[in-house]
């Protein structure tokens, strides 16, 4: 019995310290790491500004002109909202917001929504989701064409009781195997206009500040959302 005993507080000391051994290498990966993913994110979240506004259609710095707009529970955000704002010789002729479509097959789903100032959407792109990869991972550029289906897109284009996928009667395709997932960012880009629709005069007031008056340009190299990890319907 008492070899037994000893044999069985030899396993419990070897068991904790390989989770203490384990849990200890876990945390400071992560420490280690977290600078580079944060920095990745930014990366990626900044070249998604630049392909829903190119250059060419803008002359000012997109990753600092920033401004500051109402929050909104319509785009699942408390705060205040910081939106991007293209301009060509001061006047803005876009903004780009970032929205979250919450009811993402697993989870938020975040996403940048550029609008042009008469409230046609000049193209979306996904930043951050958990969907099942093959499934849900349609809506990333890389897997399929499908988030180019909003440009050009407005609340009237389609009629609202449209904005919904096929198999719910809308005009947006949805996946083979698929459906939560993109139906949960047809809403969130429909919540997105109605958001600028409903906020347009002052969204415009804010736009149109002199720049001694505009919120502070953020550094783009903190702007980052949720590292990507990557439905079933």
């Amino acid at each position: 019995m008492a070899a037994i005993a000893q044999s069985v507080r030899r396993s419990a000391i070897g068991l904790g310290l390989f989770a203490v051994i384990t849990g200890g290498t876990i945390a400071v990966t992560q420490v280690m790491t977290a600078d580079r993913i944060a920095e990745q994110a930014a990366r990626a979240e900044a070249q998604a500004l630049f392909e829903i506004i190119p250059e060419s259609h803008h002359d000012n710095d997109l990753l600092r002109d920033t401004v500051q707009l109402p929050a909104s529970d319509r785009l699942a955000q408390p705060d205040p909202i910081t939106a991007w704002v293209a301009r060509k010789g001061e006047r803005p002729v876009g903004l780009i917001l970032p929205a979250v479509a919450p009811d993402g097959y697993s989870g938020n789903i975040r996403l940048l929504v550029g609008i042009d100032l008469q409230g046609n959407v000049l193209g979306v792109r996904v930043t951050s989701h958990r969907e099942t990869p093959g499934l849900g991972d349609g809506i990333e550029t890389k897997k399929s064409d499908w988030i180019y289906s909003f440009d050009g897109r407005s609340l009237g284009d389609p009629a609202p009781d449209r904005w919904n996928v096929k198999k719910n009667g809308g005009v947006f395709d949805q996946f083979t195997g698929a459906t939560i997932t993109p139906r949960a960012v047809v809403k969130a880009v429909q919540r997105t206009l109605v958001y600028f629709r409903q906020n347009r005069e002052e969204v415009r007031d804010i736009l149109n500040e002199p720049p001694e008056r505009r919120s502070n340009p953020i550094n783009p190299d903190t702007v980052a959302g949720e590292h990507q990890d990557t439905e079933h319907s």
